[in-house]
């Protein structure tokens, strides 16, 4: 059991925003007609390229074929770029750097 009067060890998690091109595989669940999907995602990571990697990790578990990764910052860098982050988008990036986890947000399939 920790000790209550310790303070907790803050966190170095941080949130990123990516966006996974996925292709064809048996049983990844796309619709039959798909060629292939984007998935908007917000992954917990200590540094972008170990969000990356978990992402890719997870998504391959989830038998899916990961293609291409493209990374969009954390939530201080998209609202310095200017993004605007409603709401909903915000409460799935406080989910997934309280799960320590990776979370799909929107899944696009693509059709020829």
């Amino acid at each position: 059991m920790s000790d209550p009067k310790k303070p907790k060890k803050a966190s170095r998690q941080q949130v990123y925003t990516l966006l996974v091109q996925i292709g064809r595989k048996d049983g990844d669940g796309l619709p039959d007609k798909a060629t292939g999907a984007a998935l908007m995602c917000f992954a917990s990571g200590i540094d972008e390229a170990e969000a990356v990697r978990e992402t890719v990790a997870i998504l391959k578990q989830a038998e899916t074929n990961p293609l291409d990764v493209t990374g969009y910052g954390t939530l201080s860098e998209r609202e310095a770029d200017g993004q605007e982050i409603d709401a909903e988008e915000r409460a799935l990036m406080q989910r997934a750097l309280e799960e320590n986890s990776v979370i799909i947000a929107q899944m696009t399939p693509f059709f020829d």
